[in-house]
């Protein structure tokens, strides 16, 4: 069947509207968190009030500022609560009620990342919280949070944003509960919940609400998920279950909606839970995505089409904001981690189109790159400089999500438009994606041309399969902005993982390193790569965890930089993990591609056990797992063998001694860092 074209959709300019009447209180130093501060203001009341599950800290990393002085840019009066005890409702009385609504969310993390590990433990430290302290936020912040305000101001209207509502928004894997869970809409019981980056579907709906109320109809905004009844007149419904497959979804019309398979289905089927997912990741291009519906019982979670992204002059605007840069005064300067890293660094653009399978950024933020202006990154530079306290000619970081997918973007619109692939790099890098390094080049030399700064570092992990295509860039790059160490994430060696990822194979960081160690070796400088790799993926075996122990042995590489695969809602290796089918591809009934999962504790222990084979506590199970894979050759003590048939006393449960020859049992492997070739 054929594809239908239509014009690419248009968005309202962010900075268009007309500002509401409170612009004239002007701007707040700091947005209120106390009814002293409102007054100081000028304030009889707070027309937004946000609650946030991370300490208030006025710069543009953290969501909620970048929110809250939107929102003021537009006229609005916003007041911040900022970790509130949400054991009752007094903390969410403190501004008073909201003339227009409270916004919620959990925070820059979804709560459960941040409160567990991947193993299901807790954490005891919460980065985002006065001296790191944990505990401070509830699980599951958003649904908590939300309780709370309609228990202080039972008639004010609730609308949840962030990543934790954004990557709950339809019927998710929940790894904490190991159950599929309703739509945090319904949970939360908020009037909207806005997904991915929300500048334009919160400013008009708060310019909507200051209006007509809550009570309205907000189905034309892109970005929102809302209950409503059965489609409108004169909409078509399109069956997930029916219309799968490679080219996408092909139906005629502009007023389609993809009916994802309901609630109750994947609950009790698996293979519809994969199939909900490849579709909403399919329906996931701006330029061509058709509004989603879910039922859940008697009730539709209606999902818009994915917001526009912003351009480059919004980017700029957004960033351009009268930020503070620096946390609330009330925390009495308090160390905050969060903002101990991100204090000097820049963000210059937002989105992936990466598509690796086990990451939230693409159903966060997007395929599209949204790139800031050469200026406006040069400015905010200039600001920290002159603004930010302990500022010491370091920029810490340049970049996103990515470090080096600035500017980068299809060759063609209509293609863009059009286009559904999960990917722009996988299997292999699309020909329509320019990767010109350029732009980045060019930036890198302005910023660290600018007065008083002495180097700029990029802490960003860089793509090294599009860095590859640019020697200019990796030998800009190392020669002025690396700090000892790169940090890159080739994830595994291995092409069963690696397909179920979306990742280049191992050869493409070979390549990357031949041109690191020749940059290094020019630049006359001892540098490292530190690689990342991930233990107990969907679709890695014990015996693809052995390969990739053995490729890092036959190295010398000692991995202390693992993680553990921990399926966050929505992704797409999540919906592998749960379901065991393979929604990279086609899923139809009784035909889908199986995929393994690794789920018990204990194989998930020995996967990682694998990445740190060089660790004396983890020979006993990998011993014990080599023979039973009947790879007893590999327990010896040559380089050629993984772990030895010794084991230190008292270390891994043991009590015998260690070999002659090596008294502490140490692994004679190094730290795991890839080291640049340069001159003796």
């Amino acid at each position: 069947m054929n594809q239908t074209y239509t014009l690419a959709p248009t968005a309202k300019p962010l900075f268009s509207y007309r500002r509401y009447w409170a612009h004239r209180f002007g701007t707040a130093p700091f947005l209120p968190m106390s009814r002293a501060e409102m007054e100081a203001l000028g304030w009889d009341s707070c027309d937004v009030i946000l609650v946030t599950g991370d300490a208030y800290i006025d710069h543009p990393s953290f969501g909620m500022a970048i929110i809250g002085r939107l929102l003021e840019a537009q006229g609005f009066r916003v007041g911040i609560i900022a970790q509130p005890d949400w054991k009752n409702a007094d903390a969410f009385k403190q501004l008073g009620k909201p003339n227009l609504f409270f916004g919620v969310t959990a925070g820059n993390m979804d709560s459960m990342v941040n409160r567990y590990t991947s193993d299901r433990r807790l954490r005891h430290n919460d980065s985002y919280t006065p001296h790191g302290e944990g505990g401070k936020r509830p699980d599951r912040a958003v649904i908590v949070y939300a309780q709370r305000c309609r228990e202080a101001f039972p008639q004010a209207p609730v609308v949840v944003g962030g990543i934790e509502a954004s990557l709950r928004r339809i019927a998710h894997y929940d790894y904490w509960s190991d159950k599929i869970r309703r739509s945090i809409l319904l949970d939360s019981k908020a009037d909207l919940l806005l997904y991915g980056n929300a500048e334009r579907a919160l400013v008009e709906v708060a310019h909507r609400i200051a209006k007509k109320g809550v009570s309205q109809d907000f189905s034309d905004i892109r970005g929102l998920a809302l209950l409503r009844g059965a489609p409108p007149e004169g909409w078509t419904e399109a069956h997930a279950d029916d219309l799968d497959g490679d080219e996408g979804i092909h139906v005629k019309g502009d007023k389609v909606v993809v009916r994802l398979p309901a609630y109750d289905q994947v609950v009790a089927e698996p293979e519809a839970y994969a199939r909900a997912s490849r579709v909403l990741h399919k329906e996931s291009n701006p330029g061509n995505a058709r509004p989603l519906v879910q039922k859940h019982g008697d009730k539709d979670i209606w999902l818009t089409a994915p917001p526009i992204p912003l351009t480059t002059a919004e980017m700029d605007g957004v960033y351009d904001l009268p930020y503070a840069r620096a946390p609330h005064p009330s925390y009495d300067g308090a160390k905050i981690p969060a903002w101990e890293m991100i204090r000097h660094s820049v963000t210059i653009m937002r989105g992936c189109f990466g598509g690796c399978s086990f990451c939230s950024i693409t159903e966060h933020e997007g395929r599209i790159i949204q790139s800031r202006s050469q200026d406006s990154i040069l400015k905010e530079i200039e600001e920290i400089r002159d603004k930010t306290e302990g500022f010491t000619g370091i920029i810490s970081d340049i970049g996103g999500p990515t470090a080096n997918m600035y500017r980068m973007a299809c060759k063609d619109k209509e293609t863009e438009n059009v286009c559904r692939k999960l990917s722009c790099v996988y299997p292999d890098i699309c020909k329509n994606l320019n990767t010109s390094h350029d732009a980045l080049i060019e930036l890198y030399k302005k910023a660290r041309e600018v007065k008083g700064v002495k180097k700029v570092m990029v802490a960003s992990g860089v793509r090294y399969d599009l860095a590859v295509k640019s020697p200019a860039y990796v030998k800009e790059l190392v020669a002025h902005h690396v700090g000892g160490y790169l940090k890159i994430a080739p994830e595994h060696t291995e092409e069963g993982p690696l397909s179920k990822m979306m990742k280049p194979g191992i050869g493409a960081y070979d390549k990357f390193k031949v041109l690191f160690d020749k940059a290094a070796r020019e630049a006359g400088k001892e540098y490292y790569l530190i690689p990342y790799f991930i233990a107990a993926h969907p679709g890695a075996s014990d015996e693809d965890m052995m390969n990739l122990a053995l490729w890092l042995k036959r190295n010398n590489y000692r991995a202390d930089q693992v993680q553990t695969f921990l399926p966050s809602p929505m992704a797409l290796a999540t919906a592998m993990y749960h379901s065991g089918f393979n929604p990279l591809k086609p899923v139809r009934h009784g035909a889908s591609e199986p995929v393994s999962a690794v789920k018990g504790l204990r194989q998930r222990r020995l996967h990682k056990a694998f990445l740190r084979y060089h660790d004396p506590e983890n020979w006993p199970m990998l011993r014990e797992a080599l023979k039973s894979m009947g790879r007893a050759d590999l327990i010896g003590p040559g380089k050629k063998h993984l772990v030895p048939p010794w084991q230190p006393a008292g270390v891994g449960g043991e009590g015998r001694r260690p070999a002659p020859g090596n008294p502490r049992g140490n692994s004679k492997a190094r730290k795991f860092l890839t080291k640049g070739v340069f001159p003796a």
